[in-house]
């Protein structure tokens, strides 16, 4: 049984999560944290989640706090903190206004829990993920981030509403940025064990079009209701459990790669990792060559809003000594 903290718990994505983390059996204890002031609101949040897990006679503990030093003890620490995107807002506008939250976050959770698993979640993703391997001073298979999971949710949705099958019978994953600039992999796609393309029917997918809804998705329901809650809430859930489970899934996240992907490396961004209680581990895979170019467009544009925005906040102490020495967080492909 395990001990899970959720940072910025007062966020609409916070709050849901919350609650879909307390229903996985191994979580005995929830910890919910909030900035100074923002107490009132926790314990109404807590009293409401504890009303409905009653009502599924669910004894999860949970409690709240305003306090990071009572993080100590997580086995996995989910930061949701930070500005949500704003209707129209690039995820990458948000790097340098979040970069200062997570950070502090981050380098707190080092001191505090050294031992324990960091789950980024606040946007843009990729670039937060980095920024908190960066001040949490922890290894890298400790930290990651949200990344493509959910983007790869929504493709293989889209993929089995198009064949009229089950969303199980759907195997496909999203590479790259958590953005504009992912990168379907069509080559690892299967339905039913098929390889997508074998199927005659692959011809008439609208390729296109379901790639385009898949990046339009988040800020289009940003749009349509002023936040995206139930797609992300889940999502957090589902690495939570394969966590605590340790279930040794294989799941598209974001994550610090050094050669993986065809000697691609010293970035973090959206790959296929191995996932259990000790951390993630990214999987050595190779990709066709067009979608290997598109990965290298999306890993140069993180890369170098990333570097921007780890050498533009100014502050060495925390420099993670557990990351090779770079220059940065990056080095070049090869």
């Amino acid at each position: 049984m395990a001990k899970v903290t959720v940072v910025g718990a007062t966020g609409n994505v916070g709050a849901f999560a919350a609650h879909t983390i307390a229903e996985i059996p191994y979580v005995s204890d929830l910890l919910l944290m909030g900035r100074p002031g923002r107490g009132e609101i926790l314990e109404g949040l807590v009293s409401d989640l504890i009303d409905s897990l009653a009502a599924c006679g669910n004894s999860t503990r949970i409690r709240w706090s305003t306090d990071l030093a009572d993080i100590a003890g997580s086995e996995i620490v989910v930061c949701t903190a930070g500005t949500p995107r704003r209707p129209g807002q690039d995820r990458l506008d948000l790097a340098r206004e979040n970069a200062t939250i997570v950070a502090d976050i981050a380098e707190a959770i080092g001191r505090i829990a050294p031992g324990t698993l960091i789950l980024v979640v606040t946007n843009p993703v990729d670039i937060m993920t980095a920024v908190a391997l960066k001040w949490s001073g922890m290894m890298p298979q400790q930290v990651f981030g949200l990344g493509t999971h959910l983007d790869s949710m929504r493709l293989k949705s889209l993929i089995a509403t198009h064949f009229n099958v089950h969303v199980s019978e759907v195997h496909t994953r999203i590479i790259g940025e958590h953005g504009d600039s992912m990168v379907p992999l069509w080559s690892a796609t299967t339905i039913g064990g098929v390889q997508i393309s074998n199927l005659t029917a692959f011809h008439q997918l609208p390729i296109s079009a379901i790639v385009n809804a898949v990046k339009g998705s988040g800020a289009r329901i940003i749009e349509q209701k002023g936040s995206t809650v139930f797609g992300p809430g889940e999502a957090i859930a589902s690495l939570v459990r394969t966590v605590l489970g340790d279930e040794n899934r294989i799941l598209t996240v974001s994550t610090h790669i050094t050669s993986e992907i065809h000697g691609i490396g010293g970035i973090c961004i959206g790959v296929p990792a191995r996932i259990n209680k000790n951390g993630v581990f990214p999987v050595a895979i190779r990709i066709d060559d067009e979608e290997l170019a598109h990965f290298r467009e999306s890993v140069e544009k993180l890369r170098q809003i990333t570097d921007t925005v780890l050498e533009s906040y100014g502050r060495t102490q925390g420099r993670n000594k557990n990351l090779p020495s770079y220059g940065g967080m990056g080095i070049q492909e090869q």
